[in-house]
């Protein structure tokens, strides 16, 4: 799928960027474009991997222009670049609008004047049902990528967009436990929002594997979602604790715009799923080309899913502490 092909990835110089080139240049790759407006972390990526096949492009997804210069000759469009600080975007809601979705309107553009094989926009737990501007801005964005295949003419084009949506990946910057392991470090007490807290767990390599295969099996239209386990914020707590050491545990209330669960195929969207390979596929209602036969016929061995009515990590099976105090140690985060 992956061997002599060249791709660019939008936001390359974050963290699922920067993971995402180092396993895409396993895979043979012909030319990996970094495209990004952050110039210091492109110099630092530069010399973390010091790879020919590697080009770095500066720029910004609100200039069409600079994309479809930088998307000539380009395979496969990975778009993780976003506005993504919660708090910063309540406070400056119409940048995250201008960058999270006119943006993603100008990748697509971008992908249809170049004639690229395939887009894929990476999306999160926050776009379903969304309780703040980020998670509304991302679900537009999934809503442009999931049908922007209606403007597809086969003559003239063979773009397919599809759309992935995950939570936060364990121990990523974006995720509590680097927080938490701070706190613990610095011998203060452990702020916890709300004790019944839930969420999904995805390591960065399953996040990777998962977003392979789903960009191999892609048809277009399609919002995969990875089948994962979930954990009690408190489990963590306890973990990190029994590891690094217990200072005590603050509850200070949840944040404007949080979730108690994490939610990522609510129940309105299981009346569109299926189940294929480790992995949910939720078909988009208004692009008639996949559902009922032609899904079946598409993917070898698909499913539709009916034994559930949502999918949320308060219901979802749950990681043993054990199995968690696994993971924080081989997180890299405690030294």
């Amino acid at each position: 799928m992956f061997e002599g092909k060249k791709i660019l990835i939008t936001g390359g110089t974050g963290s699922l960027g920067q993971a995402l080139t180092k396993r895409l240049l396993e895979e043979k790759v012909d030319t990996i474009r970094i495209f990004s407006r952050n110039e210091e972390k492109q110099v630092f990526m530069e010399n973390k991997f010091h790879d020919k096949r590697l080009r770095f492009l500066l720029g910004d997804i609100n200039d069409l222009e600079r994309l479809n210069r930088a998307f000539e000759d380009i395979d496969i469009v990975f778009h993780a670049a976003a506005l993504k600080h919660v708090p910063k975007i309540e406070y400056n809601p119409f940048e995250a609008i201008k960058t999270n979705v006119m943006g993603s309107q100008n990748v697509i553009d971008a992908c249809l004047h170049a004639d690229v094989e395939r887009a894929i926009a990476i999306g999160t737990d926050k776009a379903v049902s969304p309780l703040n501007t980020y998670g509304a801005t991302k679900l537009l964005m999934e809503k442009l990528f999931v049908t922007a295949n209606n403007y597809i003419n086969p003559l003239k084009h063979r773009t397919k967009f599809i759309a992935f949506r995950y939570g936060n990946v364990f121990g990523s910057s974006g995720s509590v436990v680097p927080i938490f392991i701070e706190q613990i470090k610095e011998k203060q007490k452990v702020t916890i929002t709300d004790p019944q807290m839930t969420r999904f767990s995805i390591t960065m390599d399953e996040a990777l594997d998962f977003i392979l295969n789903a960009t191999t099996y892609g048809q277009g239209s399609e919002i995969f979602v990875p089948k994962m386990r979930s954990y009690h914020i408190m489990d963590v707590v306890n973990s990190l604790q029994n590891i690094i050491g217990n200072h005590g545990q603050e509850v200070i209330g949840i944040r404007p715009g949080e979730k108690l669960h994490e939610v990522l195929i609510n129940e309105d969207e299981i009346r569109h799923t299926w189940e294929y390979n480790g992995m949910y596929v939720v078909t988009n209602p208004h692009y008639t080309k996949f559902h009922g036969k032609e899904m079946k016929e598409n993917y070898t061995g698909i499913t539709k899913l009916t034994d559930i009515d949502n999918y949320s990590s308060a219901f979802s099976e749950k990681i043993s502490n054990k199995e968690l105090e696994i993971m924080i140690k081989n997180s890299g985060l405690i030294n």
